[in-house]
């Protein structure tokens, strides 16, 4: 077939300095790893793309790609459907060079690809051309294009699924680190060192949420290393505290201490990532049964928090650390301490931080977190008896977790389950019925990837 003109996957390869055969090569083998990884099947892992194959894809000599082909191309580049990136750049003369042509910007029907797709797409579109029409690779718009992407990720991530939003921060990370491999103004590297630093830190995240404790840590190894770049102490006690977490998680708590206390030596100048790695510090010493030490920590947060300057170094949303995951963490390490007046301090902290979570408006409740609140809650009124009241936070758990599933909270369901076989009531209706509806949960389909801890 002779090509009437360049095709549009030349165009985009083009714009994102893919025109090397064995530099798109080795972005076509990562797309179809990270495919499988999200959408399956298995053997996509090993797809790959021959250098004559790339080569009439560009001259427009193949139209139509077999499956594989056609899905890791349009995961490559997402909201363009594989025969429109095979088609002709422009099929439609005489539109301006500085903006898509009409039939790139019709080519995809929102009612087959989704709108919110298309929507998103379109507005990647308008913020690459904004970068390129820059001086450098790198200007004011990028950066302040790449810190609301950032923004926006951070405050919507409590309250999606994890697996979904896995995807699209690996994509912004992905988009840092291209700016960073290019050449801009020193005064703007250190801002995208940043950006990085806490797109890397939100992978972490994600990938902790999904049960790859392995990848969230070297995630977090990366996104510790930015910070180290940029001299951002609000970003480097963050990650710390997030590797106290997940060694807290994994059974760890000797080195969530330790990672702890590492990060409190970067001291930033307000926000509250030293509040969180006290709390975090709390749970750990619970866990070791040092009650006083435990305690401590927990007074320091409090002493932090009353001393807490207005504003944060940091994009907020899940980076940020609320009054209501303070008293979480507080009533976990109560749960820890155990004894009687322990639990009292456990279920108070836990029913005033589900009541602080609750309070927020649908679209900005902290899922995660509040399903954890939950469980300390439960928890404590199943110690005291109270099965009935256990019960209804975990049919609220359990509704949370139908739709955004993470292994930590999957964790305490289980105990909880295993605790409430061993209780004196465990032969009740009540108590019998609740774990026939635990069990039910527990079979249904895992979550979007293998499971994960949560905060």
């Amino acid at each position: 077939m002779e090509p009437s003109g360049p095709t549009l996957f030349q165009t985009l390869i083009n714009q994102r300095g893919w025109q090397d055969y064995q530099v798109f090569k080795r972005r076509y083998e990562q797309a179809a790893k990270q495919l499988a990884e999200l959408e399956g099947p298995s053997s996509i892992a090993t797809a790959t793309i021959e250098k004559r194959q790339f080569f009439r894809y560009a001259h427009g000599e193949v139209r139509t790609p077999q499956t594989v082909a056609r899905r890791v191309l349009e995961f490559m580049f997402p909201g363009i459907p594989a025969t429109r990136i095979l088609g002709p750049a422009e099929s439609k003369p005489g539109p301006s060079p500085h903006r898509p042509a009409a039939d790139d910007r019709d080519a995809v029907d929102p009612s087959e690809y989704g709108l919110e797709d298309v929507v998103m797409a379109a507005a990647n579109e308008s913020a690459q051309f904004a970068a390129r029409a820059e001086s450098s690779n790198v200007g004011p718009h990028t950066l302040e294009q790449l810190e609301a992407d950032i923004r926006r990720l951070v405050m919507t991530y409590p309250n999606r699924p994890v697996g979904p939003l896995f995807r699209e921060v690996r994509a912004l990370r992905d988009r840092a680190f291209e700016l960073l491999e290019g050449r801009q103004p020193p005064r703007y590297t250190s801002d995208l060192y940043v950006g990085a630093g806490v797109l890397c830190g939100v992978l972490a995240n994600a990938s902790f949420d999904l049960g790859r404790y392995d990848a969230a840590e070297t995630q977090a190894r990366t996104a510790f290393l930015f910070g180290e770049l940029a001299g951002h102490n609000g970003l480097r006690s963050w990650v710390r505290g997030l590797q106290a977490l997940i060694a807290y998680w994994d059974g760890r708590p000797v080195d969530a201490v330790r990672l702890a206390d590492s990060g409190s030596a970067f001291t930033p100048e307000s926000g509250t990532a030293q509040i969180r790695l006290e709390s975090i510090k709390a749970r750990a010493y619970g866990q070791l049964n040092r009650g006083s030490d435990a305690l401590a920590a927990l007074s320091a947060a409090d002493h932090l928090r009353e001393r807490l300057a207005e504003g944060d170094e940091l994009p907020g949303g899940m980076m940020a650390f609320p009054v209501e995951k303070q008293l979480f963490y507080s009533s976990s390490t109560h749960l820890w301490l155990a004894g009687t007046q322990h639990l009292s301090d456990a279920e108070a902290r836990a029913d005033e931080a589900v009541e602080m979570f609750q309070s927020a408006p649908p679209e900005q409740q902290r899922l995660g977190e509040m399903s954890l609140a939950r469980m300390d809650l439960a928890m404590a009124r199943l110690g005291r008896g109270d099965v009935d009241g256990a019960a209804t936070q975990i049919h609220a758990v359990l509704g949370v977790s139908a739709r955004r599933r993470t292994e930590s909270v999957d964790r305490r369901i289980g105990h909880f389950s295993r605790q409430l076989a061993l209780h004196p009531g465990a032969g009740s209706p009540a108590a019998i019925g609740l774990r026939e509806v635990i069990i039910a949960h527990q079979e249904r389909m895992p979550a979007q990837l293998p499971p994960g801890g949560s905060q």
